[in-house]
């Protein structure tokens, strides 16, 4: 081959195609791998093109130099994918926290008992949707030799399998039911499960969020579900299973997903970290798997965002270092040790100190109702201890000591009170305009009730006075209100009532005459009880007579303490005692003796004295 003209003596635009040496010009598609504009006509880079390579190999002409190879192209970079795409399980032994569905799939395919529709439930992230694939791999699988049948444990490896992973099998029909609501939808679906399926054993219809179908999509895929053809399997999956009308849950088989335990996530969560070559600290994957509560899809997102801020200079060592420090930064949470503190405070009483230590997470970035949550954390993990008998869960050795210490420092009284007054904080500061200032008001109000007595102490000690009142002082003045506050119920409850028929009040003093039982008697207050045969509301005529007699309003409570019989009760137990005491005379035993039907009746006209008169029966 002749000499190529130097590519420095020759302009671009004196270029033709193809020059006299044969060599062509560049298309438009290298003009554009070159980076230059085949369109809008761009400046080509000067060309030097390579000597052809020796027709002999440098074996045989020792003395002339190897032609340098050409260097090959560099492979187009991959997409990153997050972890949750990248570890999705890909066999049902990958399906984590889900035992109790896979052993009932199993028994189903090894008895060949298959539904012919299925409803995947759970909150978000526990492997709905991967569990659909899953059984749509298991039943179609065919097996590395192409006879296999279904099994819980698909290959992976034959044709089935791998289009089924790659989301293209023509007979696994995945559908979106968001975007596909209405009744043409399923109309589709309903048209197509009359053909067999093309390549694959059954033709599976896979329907994500499915409470999203409209009414009329529902009623109109009923009879299709309630019978489809043999080679038709229906794998339904949605978050909201209350939304699916009872038609539908009847004709399908029904798995709800659990949440994943958190030591399940954290084991899970320290793979991950070992196959992807990154060093975490077991603190930071326990935050991890908190902050995901219970879904994996959520925890992975964090621990790649975790990665993805962890300690850039770590990789100078082999490898970036996940730091509980940095993860408590990334999702804004308060460190254990200021959790801790912060509580410590609060329960001895350091108003000053608290709320020093409030400022100083908030400098930190920590938000006030992430404070008042991990506060509430604290408080439940001490209830815990306390009903393990003091076993603590905690990350580190001086956590487990302080959480057990005061799990038998504090009552259990303590514990649901300050939990009750947190939750009622964490609820103020979610919808105050100021959420700093209500953290700080409501951690203050928490700090001054533990001054406060115990609410059951206060109402035992309440009925007991009630039920044993002081006695009545000596130097207490003779007469007036003051003499009926410090006289015994009974006495104060008689003053009162003749107080009250002195005022005209006569329906009222009736009342307390025949109902009314005093149990603690003082002015303003009047508290008592009734016999349960008296159900009609009393109280207004009570307040508007007690006012007119006494000129001032007064709190009527009624209590189940022990009170003082009414005054219509005393009076006829101090009747029966009299007539009891006359029975016992020696003349009147004999007299009914002599009379054996005779009774004791009462005078209207008889003195005060109680003399009585005898009246034989006819």
């Amino acid at each position: 081959m002749g000499d190529s003209p130097d590519s420095s003596d020759t302009l671009p635009w004196e270029t033709d195609d193809a020059d006299d040496n044969g060599i062509a010009g560049p298309s438009a598609a290298e003009l554009e791998e070159a980076g230059q504009s085949a369109l809008f006509g761009g400046v080509e880079p000067p060309r030097h093109p390579q000597p052809e390579p020796p027709a002999v190999t440098p074996a045989e002409t020792p003395d002339t130099p190897p032609a340098k190879p050409s260097a090959s192209p560099p492979e187009t970079a991959q997409p990153y994918r997050v972890l949750a795409r990248k570890y999705r399980p890909q066999t049902f032994s990958e399906l984590i926290g889900q035992d109790a569905m896979v052993r009932t799939l199993a028994n189903a395919i090894a008895r060949d008992r298959l539904a012919h529709a299925f409803l995947m439930t759970g909150v978000r992230g526990v492997g709905k949707t991967s569990t659909a694939r899953l059984i749509a791999k298991a039943l179609n699988c065919i097996g590395p030799d192409g006879n296999g049948g279904p099994t819980i444990d698909p290959c992976g490896v034959c044709e089935p399998c791998v289009a089924i992973a790659e989301g293209r099998h023509i007979d696994v029909i995945e559908m979106d039911a968001a975007s596909h609501t209405g009744v043409d939808d399923v109309r589709e679906i309903i048209e197509a499960v009359r053909y067999s399926a093309v390549s694959a054993r059954y033709k599976i219809y896979i329907i994500d969020e499915v409470h999203m179908l409209s009414r009329n999509a529902f009623n109109a895929l009923l009879k299709t579900l309630e019978e489809p053809p043999a080679h038709v399997k229906f794998l339904f999956a949605t978050t909201e299973v209350d939304k699916l009308p009872v038609t539908v849950l009847s004709r399908t088989q029904r798995f709800d997903l659990r949440r994943i335990p958190v030591e399940l996530l954290e084991r899970h969560f320290a793979e991950i970290c070992a196959k992807e070559g990154v060093e975490a600290e077991d603190e930071a994957i326990h935050i991890v798997a908190n902050a995901a509560e219970g879904s994996v899809r959520d925890g992975l997102s964090i621990l790649d965002q975790a990665i993805a801020h962890a300690d850039m200079g770590a990789e100078e060592e082999g490898g970036n270092k996940v730091t509980a420090e940095r993860v408590r930064d990334m999702l804004g949470l308060a460190d254990k040790g200021a959790q801790r503190r912060l509580l410590g405070d609060l329960l001895g009483g350091d108003a000053k100190a608290l709320l020093a230590g409030v400022d100083d997470q908030y400098a930190l970035g920590v938000e006030p109702l992430a404070m008042m949550r991990a506060l509430m954390d604290v408080t439940h993990r001490i209830t815990v201890a306390q009903v393990a008998n003091g076993e603590a869960e905690g990350t580190s050795a001086e956590e487990r000591e302080q959480i057990s210490q005061w799990s038998r420092e504090l009552t259990a009284g303590q514990l649901h009170r300050l939990w009750q007054l947190l939750l009622k904080g964490h609820e103020e500061v979610r919808q105050a305009p100021d959420p700093l200032v209500s953290a700080r008001m409501a951690l203050l109000r928490a700090l001054h009730a533990a001054d406060l007595p115990d609410p059951g102490k206060l109402a035992k000690t309440l009925e007991s006075v009630a039920a044993n009142p002081p006695a009545p002082s000596s130097s207490a003045p003779a007469g007036g209100e003051g003499a009926a506050a410090q006289a015994s119920p009974a006495e104060a409850w008689v003053q009162l009532v003749d107080k009250v028929e002195a005022a005209g009040q006569h329906l009222a003093a009736s009342i307390m005459k025949l109902q009314i039982r005093p149990v603690w008697v003082e002015p303003g207050t009047l508290r008592y009880s009734r016999d349960a045969k008296y159900r009609d509301d009393i109280g207004p005529v009570l307040r508007d007579a007690l006012l007119t007699a006494t000129g001032m309003r007064w709190v009527l409570e009624t209590s189940e303490a022990e009170a003082v019989p009414s005054i219509a009760e005393r009076e006829e137990e101090a009747r029966a005692a009299e007539e009891t005491e006359a029975r016992e005379h020696p003349l009147v035993k004999a007299t009914l003796a002599a009379f054996p039907g005779a009774e004791i009746i009462e005078d209207s006209d008889a003195p005060p004295s109680g003399e009585r008169q005898w009246r034989r029966n006819a």
